[in-house]
């Protein structure tokens, strides 16, 4: 068996990638659905006030931020329609932008509570590394 490299990057990439070196299959997705899932709290938690500290240490961030949070709330459009269910179908989407890191910015940015958002990521990043199981074993398969 390799080493352990990774995957401690969102489960898209990272559930691919620990098959592709070789790990077996329950530590390839339980190595991507925790490294998906460690930021999240943290995420929902501090990203405002990490934002408003980079705002004040220099103005160079205020453009960054600011475009940030539009797209985040533009995202949210779905949260807001549909609350935790919208959180959910926003990552489990596959597509760039979408995840749980994304799911987490948006939950914060709308100021969704940590006991509601953190479980609908979860479920989430579940439904999503379901898609990425049969994805991965299907690529390998037709390759």
């Amino acid at each position: 068996m390799p080493a352990f490299h990774g995957p401690v990057i969102e489960l898209r990439g990272g559930l691919p990638y620990g098959i592709a070196l070789g790990l077996d299959y329950p530590l390839a997705l339980a190595a991507a659905v925790l490294g998906n899932m460690v930021p999240v709290p943290f995420i929902i938690l501090y990203i405002r006030h990490i934002f408003h500290w980079l705002q004040k240490q220099n103005p160079w961030w205020n453009e960054r931020i600011e475009a940030l949070e539009r797209k985040a709330h533009l995202k949210g459009r779905l949260v807001r329609k549909y609350r935790t269910l919208g959180l959910c179908v926003l990552v489990v989407i596959p597509l760039p932008g979408t995840g749980a890191w994304t799911g987490a910015l948006v939950a914060a940015v709308l100021d969704m509570r940590l006991k509601d958002a953190v479980p609908t990521i979860f479920l989430g990043v579940c439904i999503a590394s379901a898609i990425m199981t049969v994805v991965t074993y299907g690529a390998i398969h037709i390759l």
